[in-house]
């Protein structure tokens, strides 16, 4: 599974399940921390910097925010896997993927080690 790296985005969701099965399985970001019951929590934290935030009743067209740019380390990689899970381009490209709720994610090639370089980066530290 090919890794990625995102700077810290908060995003409203209303199956923050889903959406954090999504990031795990696709994109390869785990779970850095977690605000009430792992089973149906508030909030999730990744690694590489997305805040999901549940929001059951969330239903704008759009999402909450414009993007994520996703710096990869295997591009190709993970839109395949997007496209396992019924994830769509969007009209700018391939690479722009059009997930539920309206959010979209821009992957981009990273260059080589610069994933694994950023991902060290102690926020906290």
């Amino acid at each position: 599974m090919a890794r990625c790296y995102i700077e810290h985005v908060a995003i409203h969701v209303s199956d923050i399940a889903w959406h954090v099965r999504f990031f795990r399985e696709v994109l390869g970001l785990g779970i850095r921390d977690v605000d009430g019951s792992p089973d149906d929590p508030k909030q999730v934290w990744t690694e590489g910097g997305v805040q999901l935030i549940a929001t059951p009743g969330f239903t704008g067209p759009e999402g909450r925010l414009g993007h994520l740019g996703v710096m990869a380390e295997d591009a190709e990689a993970m839109i395949r896997a997007a496209e396992s899970w019924g994830v769509t381009a969007t009209p700018k490209g391939r690479n722009w993927l059009a997930l539920p709720d309206g959010l979209v994610i821009e992957i981009l090639q990273a260059s080589p080690g610069s994933v694994a370089a950023a991902l060290t980066v102690d926020p906290r530290g």
